[in-house]
């Protein structure tokens, strides 16, 4: 996660706050105030002028850029859905397409997805790249309202409980859960929580009992990245990989937090660059991890396809 951005240092902050006071005026004087109802829904680029520029005078707008192929998204989205919902309306969440709105996905300068930014008062603030733990997003989620009120006086919208919101997932009916989804479910809750350890050995233990489960290899290979650049130097590791091209180790350092930073395309580029200019048992540890950091990202994600092309390029 690159974490929250200082909004005290946002250009023109003093303006855009009275930008906001006057939208706000105008809207009472108006009428044209956007409903309040909403707490999680779709947006395209028809509808972003309204639903995200204009609503975020009233409330912090959070926008989850995502698309249908993209195995890390469907893990984001319902934990932002159901943090919307228990937010209660400090933030509202607008959910983006790109694959079907790509001049905001350009605009944004969006790199890679899921992508996380906000609006507050029609000033873009970038979040985080990537999926990530639970108890981290709040965190975020925390500084951006407590910013959005210091710095330009918005402190949300309280809702009707109860509200069904567009783009959120529909209930379900209650259906007794199986020992297998109980296990799913702990391994997320682990992981969560920062239990890097017990998510681990969770989604190791459901592995066992059913080994093409997508959801815990994708949380296996997360977890395991998690835990490998826990407590590590970065400025270190870095400082290795670059004077040691040649080493490994170094290369599968600097890549393993190149992704947790959402640099997806440089960790890929670093080990098949370390797959090309080695051998022997060297060049198999590169390639295997190279391997396991398309787990984390998900087999249909482009970056991966493209990954792989240039791989199977060095490898034949």
């Amino acid at each position: 996660m690159s974490g929250v951005v200082d909004l005290a240092a946002v250009k023109a902050a003093g303006e855009a706050k009275q930008k906001a006071e006057r939208s706000r005026a105008e809207a009472a004087r108006t009428g044209s105030a956007p409903a309040p109802g909403r707490l999680i829904f779709n947006v395209d680029e028809a509808g972003f002028q309204q639903d995200v520029l204009q609503r975020s005078t009233e409330v912090p707008v959070v926008i989850d850029f995502w698309a249908e192929w993209c195995e890390p998204c469907k893990q984001l989205g319902p934990v932002l859905e159901r943090l919307a919902t228990e937010y209660a309306g400090q933030f509202v969440l607008a959910k983006i397409d790109v694959d079907a709105n790509q001049m905001l996905f350009q605009q944004f300068g969006v790199q890679g997805i899921p992508a996380v930014f906000a609006v507050i008062a029609g000033q873009p603030v970038p979040l985080f790249q990537g999926a990530a733990p639970e108890a981290q997003i709040r965190q975020v989620l925390d500084q951006l309202i407590q910013a959005a009120e210091q710095q330009f006086g918005i402190v949300g919208t309280p809702v009707e409980p109860g509200a069904q919101d567009e783009g959120a997932e529909e209930t379900a009916p209650e259906v007794p859960e199986s020992p297998q989804d109980l296990a799913l479910a702990a391994a997320h809750q682990a992981l969560d929580a920062g239990d890097l350890g017990g998510a681990v050995r969770a989604y190791q233990n459901v592995l066992a009992d059913d080994p093409a489960n997508g959801e815990a290899k994708l949380g296996l290979a997360q977890a395991q990245l998690l835990e490998r650049v826990q407590g590590v130097d970065a400025t270190q590791v870095r400082k290795a990989a670059a004077e040691s091209p040649a080493d490994v180790k170094a290369q599968i350092a600097a890549a393993d937090l190149d992704l947790v930073g959402g640099h997806v395309e440089d960790a890929f580029g670093r080990l098949v660059d370390a797959v090309r200019r080695t051998a022997g048992e060297d060049r198999d540890a590169a390639r295997v991890h190279l391997l396991s950091l398309f787990e984390v990202i998900g087999g249909e994600d482009p970056r991966v396809v493209a990954a792989r092309g240039a791989l199977a390029r060095v490898l034949f």
